[in-house]
């Protein structure tokens, strides 16, 4: 099970998830997000030994400057929420940077607009409701295609990933479930202990 823990911040929590072997970190770049970072934020991970982790910015429709002065040279992936047509994540994708691209699955005729993005290097099927973390319906995660290029996002947590992963899934990410009960935007580093901890039992 390959596992995306987004939401991070730079200076708090990010040599945790690198202990702890975390694949990918992300870090949003969204002005309605109360997970929000700004530029100066970034200039921290410039510091640390990533070993085996990516760092990922999850962005929604960003601009080419943006992606060139701040994303490029910073991060291993960008992370699109948009409306970005294939055309435009070839665009991206041609500066240099890998592409995950998410896709929100309201029934399951939306799981198969993976197909219109052949050039994302990771496909992320995600409830309607983003960062609200809206439970993605068990029907609908068998339907989705398996391997590791397609990640699952939507309340996922310690309690129910091993029937998630029983569904075939073995790449997922979460953000909200793995935060303070009455802290919106920050981690509760135990939660990550326990998450990662039973990952590491389903793959034993």
């Amino acid at each position: 099970m390959r596992v995306k823990i987004c939401g991070l911040h730079p200076l708090r929590d990010v040599k945790l998830c690198i202990d702890l072997g975390v694949n990918f970190l992300g870090f949003v770049f969204y002005e309605k997000s109360p997970r929000n970072l700004n530029s100066n934020d970034i200039q921290k991970l410039k510091s640390y030994n990533k070993k085996k982790s990516f760092f990922v910015a999850v962005t929604v429709n960003p601009n080419n400057d943006f992606i060139e002065n701040v994303i490029l040279n910073n991060f291993d992936y960008i992370q699109l929420h948009g409306s970005e047509t294939e055309e435009r994540i070839e665009e991206i994708r041609s500066k240099g940077i890998k592409i995950i691209k998410t896709i929100k699955v309201k029934n399951e005729s939306d799981i198969y607009d993976y197909k219109k993005y052949n050039n994302a290097d990771i496909i992320l099927f995600d409830t309607p409701g983003m960062e609200k973390s809206i439970r993605f319906p068990k029907e609908l995660i068998t339907k989705i295609p398996k391997g590791d290029r397609f990640a699952l996002a939507g309340s996922i947590s310690h309690n129910n990933i091993e029937n998630i992963a029983n569904l075939g899934v073995s790449f997922c990410d979460l953000s909200s479930s793995l935060e303070l009960d009455k802290q919106i935007g920050y981690k509760d580093h135990q939660k990550i202990k326990k998450f990662i901890k039973k990952i590491n039992e389903l793959k034993n």
